[in-house]
């Protein structure tokens, strides 16, 4: 199971890389796995605010439906429309090609997120 530990996590299995100004939220490798085979993305309203925990759209998989939750206060600042196409870009790379949202206006101190560590710790 990849884990990169440059990245922070939730219990709700969503992955958060945060960058200067914005910060890049998706699905752990664990999520894409449990879910099996994703089919569709239903993604947030770019410009629209969600406060923690807020469901902003679904996964979609051949099984299954998945709310995404946000992991902290922010604003939609970006989706990744590659999904619209290729939603199994979340099962091939869920750490880089497979990104869901890009947010803006939140907090860098969030003290829900868990560490690699921490995360590895939870889905053992």
């Amino acid at each position: 199971m990849d884990i990169p530990q440059n990245l922070l996590y939730t219990e709700d299995h969503e992955w958060i890389k945060i960058e200067d100004d914005s910060a890049i939220i998706g699905i752990t490798d664990y999520a894409q796995s449990e879910l099996g085979d994703i089919i569709f993305i239903e993604f947030p309203n770019l410009n629209t605010s969600y406060k923690a925990g807020d469901s902003i759209g679904t996964i979609e998989a051949v099984k299954t439906v998945a709310d995404i939750y946000i992991p902290i206060d922010a604003t939609i600042l970006e989706v990744n429309t590659k999904l619209e196409d290729n939603p199994d870009l979340v099962n091939l790379d869920p750490y880089n090609d497979g990104w869901i949202i890009k947010i803006k206006n939140f907090n860098k101190q969030s003290n829900n997120l868990l560490t690699d560590s921490q995360y590895k710790k939870l889905i053992n």
